[in-house]
């Protein structure tokens, strides 16, 4: 087993602000404050980081793997500006009614993560904010943790019994996971 300490990421609504109209192109993309320093203080403290993104806007035809391509190059040149870096992106392509394994809340990509870098998913934290998100983790056990960015406000209210670490931002999630506790 890879002895590397690795972060799952939602991408949507975790390290860039979510839209109900879908992130189409790059300008759309636009990083919630702290997002990108979050991962770079990740990659200081030594973890690495992957993002695990459901993108259905594929299969609506919103847009093409081209155009997510670039999406994703503008997120990793970011990142990088902040001295972060993005090991790995695995996206599920699907709509909501499919029937694939790779869409959240399914945990198909964590465990297709998991498999391709030889990583004990038990040691991953997966940070989210849906409820999609958190049964991914739980099922692919992970360790899951809530921030309040994006959907994770709603999520809350929708279920205010959820039994993990639950933060206000990237940022104050990843400094939490740097301190040890």
């Amino acid at each position: 087993m890879d002895k590397q300490r690795y972060v799952l990421l939602d991408r949507d609504g975790v390290i860039n602000e979510d839209s109900d109209d879908f992130i189409k192109s790059p300008e759309e993309w636009l990083p919630i404050e702290g997002s990108l320093e979050a991962i770079a203080l990740l990659g200081a403290q030594g973890y690495r980081v992957a993002v695990i993104t459901n993108q259905s806007g594929l299969a609506r035809g919103l847009l093409d793997a081209a155009m997510l391509e670039q999406i994703h190059d503008k997120m990793r040149r970011l990142v990088s500006e902040h001295g972060g870096n993005i090991d790995a992106i695995y996206f599920c392509p699907h709509g909501p009614d499919s029937k694939c394994c790779c869409r959240k809340p399914k945990p198909g990509l964590l465990e297709q993560f998991a498999t391709e870098h030889q990583v004990d998913l038990s040691r991953c934290y997966f940070i989210g904010d849906s409820i999609r998100d958190i049964q991914a983790g739980l099922a692919a056990r992970a360790q899951p943790m809530l921030v309040k960015t994006g959907k994770g406000k709603k999520t809350l209210i929708d279920y205010p019994y959820l039994n993990i670490p639950v933060f206000d931002t990237l940022y104050d999630a990843a400094k939490h996971i740097v301190s040890g506790q």
